[in-house]
């Protein structure tokens, strides 16, 4: 019983580290976008990028194992559903900056706001997925306030939004509006793919009780 009991720690073990990984990986990089906001550099957005790259090769070993183990201590899912999700998370954060910089977008204080509550909010969803195996009720806790977060990322595009088209004056600010929409629609989705990894611990925390 005792090799069995330690068998299946060893596996939880392992796919908790990997998605603690790659969640760790999002935090970082949102941090980056959040320093890129705040200061538009280029060092930082190869930092970000790389970051990226890093979590992409941590879940290509996460669903290898997926495909390698067919009896996992959390719902298969569940664990893809998550690692997909904050995955998104940090795509969104990239591919931001990298538009920022074809397009020629400068960061203004509605971004500087988002990507402070996205990097707040990838932190809890980080905490939360640390919190999983030992404290799930923590972890639960985490996801709300990661959910709260993206809440008021949401509220802050249709702010930024109502502003944007508050009264196009030529031709050339009709284009920046266009230009800054889409910047705006990459963060909106980044605070969705959030929410959803927030409602992904939700549910796994549900099913562990």
């Amino acid at each position: 019983m005792k090799r069995l009991k330690w068998f299946g720690r060893s596996k939880q073990d392992k796919f908790l580290r990997l998605l603690s990984e790659q969640a760790e990986h999002t935090q970082k990089g949102l941090e980056g976008l959040h320093a890129y906001m705040r200061q538009p550099d280029e060092e930082v957005a190869r930092q970000l990028h790389a970051v990226e790259k890093d979590a992409d090769e941590t879940r290509r070993i996460l669903i290898d194992e997926l495909n390698r183990n067919f009896i996992t201590p959390i719902d298969r899912e569940d664990i893809f559903a998550l690692s997909r999700a904050i995955d998104d998370v940090l795509d969104y954060a990239d591919t931001t900056v990298e538009e920022m910089v074809a397009l020629g977008v400068q960061p203004n204080p509605y971004l500087v706001r988002m990507a402070s509550l996205l990097s707040d909010a990838a932190q809890e969803i980080h905490r939360g997925v640390l919190q999983l195996e030992d404290h799930p009720n923590v972890a639960n806790d985490h996801a709300v306030r990661a959910k709260a977060l993206e809440n008021r990322v949401e509220s802050v595009y249709r702010e930024a939004i109502a502003a944007l088209f508050s009264g196009p004056r030529d031709v050339d600010h009709v284009v920046e509006m266009l230009k800054l929409r889409e910047i705006y629609r990459h963060l909106s989705n980044a605070a969705d793919r959030g929410d959803e990894a927030a409602n992904v611990i939700g549910d796994i925390v549900v099913k562990q009780l």
